[in-house]
């Protein structure tokens, strides 16, 4: 069947990341799946949770969220009510362990990381965005402590990238919009390293359970479309000896 936008089954939408979109954050990013929008920022401290305490290592976490009209109605700001939602905590956890996937803690040094990830506007994927952002947005301040010389090596092992994928129309599609993931028989999101190793699978039958034959077809349009979005990350941030 013919995808709403025109797309290939196997075809990302439009993937577009502007660089350095904040004064003073270490690290940004604003990266564009299709109509999806998240501003993704880098906050540096000098300290770790105590868990950490004099361990010589460092950590990477995230914070989600959405602006209020970040969808077609309005919805108040969590800060408002109060607390997080389950969805936005278990989001954000996603983002952080992602991250963290690829790191070595050591090189990291005693100081943690925070990735902030704002959506600005939802059509689906906003956590696969906010990772794939987020990635970047986290090399570029790994690059400015390391050419500060304040860390002793460069702390990303490989480059990491997010997608969703899902069954329609009992077809497998690739980067789900809205429209596609509100109606989909089968919801999944992946995580992967450049490598091909998986970091995360979250999959569900919506409607009717799915073959294992289907599940490898998932991964591996999964596995396409996240080679492309890493194609585009090199193109903005490489590692130390490495060129673009």
């Amino acid at each position: 069947m013919t995808r709403s936008d025109g797309r290939a089954t196997d075809a990302l939408r439009p993937v577009t990341m502007k660089p350095k979109v904040n004064l003073y954050a270490e690290g940004s990013v604003l990266i564009e799946m299709g109509q999806t929008k998240v501003l993704c920022t880098v906050s540096i401290e000098e300290k770790v949770p105590p868990f950490l305490k004099d361990l010589g290592k460092g950590w990477v976490t995230a914070e989600y969220g959405m602006l209020p009209r970040a969808t077609h109605e309005r919805n108040p700001r969590e800060a408002a009510r109060g607390k997080q939602t389950g969805r936005t905590q278990e989001i954000q956890r996603l983002i952080g362990r992602s991250l963290r996937s690829v790191i070595d803690p050591v090189k990291v040094g005693s100081r943690t990381l925070t990735v902030d990830c704002d959506v600005l506007q939802a059509d689906g994927g906003t956590r696969t965005a906010s990772i794939n952002g987020g990635f970047v947005a986290m090399c570029m301040a790994f690059q400015e402590l390391h050419s500060r010389g304040m860390i002793p090596g460069w702390p990303v092992r490989e480059y990491l990238g997010a997608v969703s994928v899902g069954i329609v129309d009992g077809e497998p599609r690739l980067d789900l919009c809205y429209t596609e993931d509100s109606t989909a028989e089968t919801d999944m999101n992946l995580v992967m390293t450049e490598s091909g190793k998986l970091v995360e699978v979250q999959g569900t039958a919506e409607d009717t359970p799915f073959t294992r034959e289907m599940l490898d077809h998932l991964l591996d349009i999964g596995n396409k479309g996240i080679q492309e979005i890493i194609a585009l990350q090199k193109k903005l941030v490489s590692f130390p000896g490495t060129s673009r």
